[in-house]
C-alpha cells in the first residue's frame, strides 16, 4: 500500500479548518526536524577542516554558514507556523511570479556546475531557484485541486487534465531543459503525482501523464552526453572508478568503511577530498563512515517517524487544501530522502539531490522548514476523533462516484 494510503477525498473546501477546535500542535514534528538539522550540523563540523582546506576558507566557514541557515530556517518556520492557512491563497500569485523570475535569472546569470544551472550568486550569498519552484508548486497545486473538488470538476479533461499537463510541460522546459536539473524535475513530478493521487485524480490519466513523462525523460537523456554518462555510470560504476564512476565508487566505499559502529567524528578519511560534494549530495556517505550501520539505522528510523507523523497529520486534516499541502510536503521530503540515500548506496543514479535537513545549503533548509511550518500550523486543527465515519459520496481514483457505508480511513471526516 502507498505511504499515502487511500486517495479518496470526502470533504468540501467550504469546511474550513479554522472552524474546527484549536488544540495542541504536533511538537514531535518540530523535535524530529531539529534532531535532523543538529545531525547535519555535527557532520559538517566534523569535516569542516577538510572542506576549509579544499576551498581555502576559514575553518569555521561552513559551520557558520550552516548555522546561519538553520537560524533563518527557524525564523521562517515560526512565520509560516503562525500564518493562517487561508493567506497562502492570496500569496499564490506573488509566489508564482517570484518563482518565474528566479527560474529565468538562474539560467541567465547562474553558474553552470556539473552540467546544471542551479545557483544564483548574489554577493556572498547563493540562492537555489528550484527550491522556490517546489514550494510554489505545492501551494498552487493544492489550491487548484481543492477548488476542482469543491466544484465537482476533478474529472474534467478541459479544466484539470489539460492544465496539469501544461504545467508539467512548462516545468519540464524550465527545470529539465533550461536548468538541466533532471533530478529536481524528478522530485517535482513525484510531488505532483502524489498530490494528484491523494486528490483522487483518475489513475488512467495519471498513467497517461506518467507515459508522457517517461518519453520526455528518455529524450532528455538521449540528447545529453552528460546524462548518458550518468546513466552508464549508474549501470556499471566499477568500470571507471577513476573517471565517470569516481563519486559512485567513493560513496559506496565511504558507506561500507563505517562498519558496525562507525569510525567516529574525529576519524575517517573520505571527507578529505575523496568523496565529491561531501557536505552536500554525499553527506549521507560521510555520515555512514562516521556513525556506521547503527547510526544509519537510527537516522532512517528518525526519517520514518517523521514521515509517519506527516502522514498522520494528512489523514486528519479537516479540509482538502490543507490535506494536499501536507501530502506535498510528505512527498517532497520522502522522495528526496530516497533519491539521496539510494544514490549513495548504489541503488539509484547520482542526481545531485540533497538530504533534507542534513545536507549543507541554506536555500534547501529555509524552504523545507517553511513547508514544515505550514504543516505544523495545520496540525493545530486536525480531527482527533478516534472513529471518523464518512457518510457522503466521494471520488476515488477510478473516477467513479461511490457511497461509503462504513469506516474507511482516518481522514474521512463526519458530515458537518
Amino acid at each position: 500500500m502507498s505511504i499515502f494510503g487511500s486517495s479518496a477525498v470526502r470533504r468540501p473546501l467550504s469546511q474550513s479548518r479554522t472552524s474546527g477546535r484549536r488544540h495542541r500542535p504536533d511538537y514531535m514534528l518540530v523535535m524530529l526536524c531539529s534532531i535532523l538539522m543538529v545531525i547535519g550540523l555535527v557532520v559538517i563540523y566534523a569535516i569542516s577542516p577538510a572542506l576549509s582546506i579544499q576551498k581555502q576558507v576559514s575553518e569555521n566557514y561552513f559551520v557558520s554558514k550552516q548555522l546561519i541557515a538553520i537560524v533563518l530556517g527557524l525564523v521562517v518556520f515560526v512565520a509560516t507556523a503562525n500564518l493562517p492557512i487561508s493567506y497562502w491563497r492570496q500569496l499564490k500569485n506573488p509566489l508564482i511570479i517570484a518563482a518565474g523570475v528566479a527560474a529565468v535569472a538562474v539560467r541567465l546569470f547562474g553558474e553552470r556546475v556539473n552540467g546544471a544551472y542551479r545557483w544564483i550568486q548574489i554577493g556572498g550569498l547563493s540562492f537555489q531557484a528550484v527550491e522556490l519552484i517546489k514550494f510554489t508548486l505545492m501551494i498552487w497545486l493544492a489550491m487548484f485541486l481543492a477548488d476542482r473538488l469543491r466544484d465537482g470538476t476533478i474529472n474534467s479533461n478541459q479544466d484539470v487534465f489539460r492544465k496539469l499537463l501544461a504545467v508539467l510541460i512548462i516545468l519540464g522546459i524550465v527545470v529539465g531543459i533550461l536548468q538541466s536539473d533532471l533530478g529536481s524535475l524528478g522530485v517535482i513530478v513525484a510531488m505532483m503525482a502524489s498530490i494528484c493521487f491523494v486528490a483522487g485524480l483518475p489513475l488512467k490519466r495519471v498513467f497517461i501523464i506518467g507515459g508522457i513523462i517517461a518519453i520526455g525523460v528518455v529524450m532528455l537523456i538521449s540528447t545529453s552526453t552528460y546524462r548518458r554518462d550518468r546513466l552508464l555510470t549508474y549501470l556499471h560504476p566499477q568500470r571507471d572508478c577513476q573517471g565517470a564512476g569516481y563519486q559512485a565508487c567513493q560513496a559506496v566505499i565511504s558507506v561500507g568503511s563505517g562498519g558496525l559502529f562507525g569510525k567516529g567524528l574525529g576519524r575517517g578519511v573520505q571527507g578529505f577530498g575523496y568523496v565529491p560534494e561531501a557536505a552536500n549530495d554525499s553527506i549521507f556517505a560521510i555520515y555512514s563512515e562516521k556513525f556506521g550501520f547503527i547510526g544509519v539505522v537510527a537516522l532512517l528510523c528518525i526519517f520514518m517517524v517523521l514521515f509517519t507523523r506527516l502522514k498522520n497529520i494528512m489523514e486528519r486534516t479537516t479540509d482538502n487544501f490543507s490535506q494536499f499541502i501536507v501530502a506535498g510536503v510528505l512527498a517532497w521530503l520522502s522522495i528526496q530522502t530516497v533519491i539521496n540515500i539510494g544514490a549513495m548506496i548504489g541503488l539509484l543514479p547520482l542526481k545531485g539531490i540533497t538530504l533534507p535537513f542534513i545536507s549543507y545549503g541554506g536555500t534547501s533548509i529555509i524552504f523545507i522548514t517553511a513547508a514544515v511550518g505550514i504543516v505544523f500550523n495545520i496540525s493545530r486543527y486536525t480531527d482527533l476523533s478516534p472513529n471518523l465515519i464518512a457518510e457522503r459520496g466521494s471520488y476515488d481514483n477510478s473516477g467513479q462516484r461511490r457511497r461509503v457505508r462504513r469506516p474507511h480511513h482516518a481522514y474521512l471526516s463526519r458530515r458537518p
